[in-house]
């Protein structure tokens, strides 16, 4: 998959999991959440949903992007300005309108979104890369 990060809308979030990739933490992670016509949801480090880095990070809710259609990277939470490192990516727009405005949207998939309904839980998370426009 390949992702457009919204920078403008979310740049602490989105700075947040930049590091995280670069730094290898999610290699090797599995996809632990995964929710036909949600989301599959990857990114904690125990891998049953309740780890995270060792540290918060606030939501960023007011940009322009802050809604969940197919393909877009949001942050998991377990509560507001909770976030860390788990993340999810939506199925579709249509169980997911809920989370708007709640879970910061932070990217889309602008290829390869087809791979999003082939995730099955228990699957790793291979390797995430930064590949620069």
């Amino acid at each position: 998959m390949e992702v457009e990060f919204f920078e403008k809308d979310a740049p602490n979030t989105v700075a947040n999991f930049v590091k995280l990739v670069k730094d290898g933490y999610y290699n090797g992670l599995t996809w632990h959440r995964v929710l036909p016509d949600f989301v599959i949801q990857g990114g904690c480090p125990e891998g049953t949903g309740a780890g995270g880095p060792g540290y918060t990070i606030d939501c960023e809710l007011e940009g322009e992007n802050q809604y969940h259609d197919r393909g877009v990277l949001s942050m998991a939470h377990a509560g507001r300005n909770t976030g860390g490192s788990q993340f999810f990516v939506c199925h579709s727009r249509t169980n997911t309108s809920h989370l708007d405005k709640k879970h910061t949207v932070f990217g889309k998939v602008v290829k390869g979104a087809e791979v999003i309904d082939d995730i099955e839980q228990g699957d790793a998370i291979e390797k995430i890369e930064m590949v620069e426009a």
